[in-house]
């Protein structure tokens, strides 16, 4: 490929990563353009400045080519402008809801190096092993299910804390049709259980192989088991935090809002599968279309109605709204803290926005919202600037969580 075709491919995917075309349709393709290099915008902006230095010392020099390496170098430094911005838009969420002395109340205070980019750790950020990091895999929830019951334990390598560590249990997207546990959720989970928290990553029943509400059903299968074997792992069955990205992050919201719904606990209705707090990213919040928008249908009609529920809304609206997170709020509702993308085009930023409001209209627990500026869907699979800025930002809100927890049960003093 020659300089110019180069350069005009980075230069269209720079534009997408800039400002995504929104729309159910073109959400997907412009998605698929969009995320690696808005994630990775660091390493395309080194690549596109190598191509241009390179060409620069050759025979021949393409004004053209030169001149749209200039503007995509002009658009990735402003992505990666906007990725850094994530570390203040975080705190300045945490500290509305939590109040500006939340950080008192953790063990220790973020230091400088703890809240700058790690970029020594983002040269390769598909490399995901971690040495202070036990995994133990493969384990079954759900043998009935074969690998779709099977989930991951991540805990310190060194050893779990004295008196049980807290617990996270990670639910992975894919659209509720593909996915698997050690595809997402990595980072966050690598990162928690390195300062001694025990992180379970779970498989689910997928579409359409396995009709709804098989995958929430799984959801909960998990964290009743869960609960009577963590302790095993050195967790603390009394202290479950939820997440999960997309398809994972309705099923996350869902699943925290209906603890013992006999609809979804089929075979183990008396099982106590409540949660302490949920940390959806970038979740589909709406199954019913009940927002009004006109994603929320397309969503709805388009993909859910034959791919996962597969039955039309007109045959069946209660099933799609017993779906919705929004429409199954209530009173006491768990701790949530949601985290969406600005620019998200596969579940509009209007879902979340839309679910927040209802949960601080509702709850009477606290709720985190923080929106990302620039940021598309799935910006937390690798280690980016963003994804590591999101994810000590979670370490702060679950941390300041878990000591809340222990006072409130009396096991922490002050």
């Amino acid at each position: 490929m020659s300089f110019l075709r180069r350069q005009v491919v980075t230069a269209a995917l720079t534009a997408n990563a800039l400002r995504p075309l929104p729309g159910f349709r073109p959400g997907i393709p412009a998605f698929m353009a969009g995320w690696l290099v808005g994630e990775l915008a660091p390493h395309v902006l080194a690549l596109t400045v190598a191509d241009a230095a390179a060409h620069v010392r050759g025979p021949r020099r393409d004004a053209r080519g030169l001149a749209l390496a200039a503007a995509s170098a002009a658009g990735l430094t402003c992505l990666v402008a906007q990725a850094r911005q994530v570390q203040h838009r975080a705190e300045e969420s945490l500290v509305e809801a939590l109040g500006a002395d939340y950080l008192e109340q953790l063990d220790a205070k973020p230091t400088p190096a703890d809240l700058a980019v790690p970029w020594r750790r983002l040269v390769n950020p598909f490399r995901m092993r971690d040495a202070r990091v036990r995994v133990e895999k493969d384990i079954a929830y759900d043998p009935a299910i074969g690998k779709r019951g099977l989930l991951d334990v991540y805990s310190p390598a060194d050893g779990v804390p004295d008196g049980g560590a807290p617990v996270l249990l990670q639910v992975h997207g894919g659209g509720w049709t593909i996915g698997n546990k050690d595809q997402q959720g990595i980072p966050l989970m690598q990162h928690l259980a390195a300062k001694g928290w025990v992180c379970v990553a779970i498989n689910y029943r997928l579409s359409p192989r396995s009709d709804w509400p098989a995958h929430v059903v799984d959801v909960k299968k998990a964290i009743a088991w869960t609960k009577a074997n963590i302790a095993e792992h050195g967790g603390d069955p009394e202290y479950i935090a939820i997440t999960g990205g997309s398809a994972g992050g309705h099923l996350v919201a869902l699943a925290a809002l209906t603890p013992g719904d006999p609809a979804y606990q089929p075979g183990f209705e008396d099982a106590d599968t409540s949660v302490q707090v949920a940390v959806p990213h970038y979740g589909v919040y709406d199954f019913a279309g009940s927002t009004g928008t006109r994603a929320a249908e397309q969503l709805r009609d388009l993909f859910l109605a034959p791919r996962v529920l597969k039955k039309r809304w007109s045959e069946d609206p209660e099933a799609f709204e017993d779906a919705s997170p929004i429409l199954r709020i209530t009173p006491d509702a768990p701790d949530f803290f949601v985290v969406h993308g600005a620019y998200d085009t596969l579940v509009p930023v209007s879902q979340a926005r839309s679910f927040v409001e209802k949960l601080r209209q509702v709850s009477k627990r606290t709720v985190v919202y923080t929106e990302l500026p620039g940021a598309q869907h799935a910006f937390d699979v690798f280690p980016s600037i963003r994804s590591s800025h999101i994810v000590r930002a979670i370490d702060r809100f679950l941390h300041w969580h878990w000591n809340q927890y222990r006072r409130e049960q009396g096991r922490l003093a002050g």
